[in-house]
Formats: structure tokens, C-alpha cells, sequence
């Protein structure tokens, strides 16, 4: 069993980064309800959808800060490919290990476009924009964008 005194040193020296953590998960979360929502709004219904396992796989962007401070000079194209590539990765890796356990809360394997029945390569854009979308939001709440 963990200790307090071994927690509190680690919420303390990393709240930050907690606090970011569960910003990136909470927009994440919101994003794909509003993503599927619209996506039913086809049929009629305007019900979004998600998975309390993706709040960890959005909050996951936190490792992709030292990427946008890397790349905040880079063309804007350019740094949004950068970052709807380590989306992919990040929603391969975690829906293969997810599928590995059975509990992958999507599937893409109808799609024509899917890799694994874990990725779309059509969502391509839509991971472009998000990817920008978090680094805007990153340098928002950072305090000295300059670091």
C-alpha cells in the first residue's frame, strides 16, 4: 500500500501538470460527445457518447507539451501533421492495448479507412485541428509562453 507521505511530496511537486492532465481529458471528453452527438444528429437523436477510459487517453496530451513548446515557431501546417501523428500513435498504441484487454470503447473496423479497427486515416483533419487546438490551449495556460 502507497503511503500519504509518499503522494503528497508527488501532488505537490506535479500539480501542475495534474491540473493540465485533467483539463486536456476534460476537453477531450467534451470534444468527442460533441463529435458524436453531431455525428447522430444524421439520424436524428443529437446523442453524444464517451468512455471514462478516454479521460485518460485525452489527458495524455500533457506529454505532448514539450512538442508544442518545440515546435511553436514551425509553419502551422506543418506543426499540425506533427500533432495528428502523435494522436494517431497515441489512439493506436492505446486502442490495441485496450482491444488486447476487450474493453476498447471504439471500433473502426467498418470503416474503409481503418487500421486495426483502432484508427481512421480519414480523420486525418479532424486530428490536425485538434492537435492545434490543444497547443492553443496549452499556451493559454501557460503562464510564460516564452519557455
Amino acid at each position: 500500500m502507497i503511503k500519504a507521505v509518499y503522494i503528497q511530496p508527488f501532488i505537490e511537486k506535479n500539480s501542475i501538470m495534474i491540473k493540465r492532465f485533467l483539463i486536456y481529458s476534460m476537453l477531450g471528453i467534451y470534444l468527442e460527445i460533441l463529435w458524436t452527438g453531431i455525428r447522430s444528429g444524421l439520424i436524428l437523436k443529437l446523442m453524444g457518447h464517451s468512455s471514462v477510459i478516454m479521460m485518460f487517453i485525452y489527458g495524455s496530451v500533457v506529454l505532448m507539451e514539450p512538442a508544442f513548446r518545440q515546435l511553436k515557431d514551425v509553419y502551422l501546417p506543418f506543426r499540425g501533421m506533427i500533432y495528428a501523428l502523435f494522436i494517431f500513435a497515441a489512439e493506436y498504441f492505446s486502442g490495441l492495448a485496450l482491444m488486447h484487454f476487450g474493453i476498447c470503447p471504439w471500433d473502426y473496423s467498418h470503416a474503409f479507412y481503418n487500421m486495426k479497427g483502432v484508427i481512421r486515416l480519414d480523420y486525418m483533419p479532424l486530428w490536425f485541428f485538434v492537435g492545434l487546438i490543444y497547443e492553443r490551449l496549452y499556451f493559454g495556460l501557460t503562464p510564460n509562453n516564452n519557455k
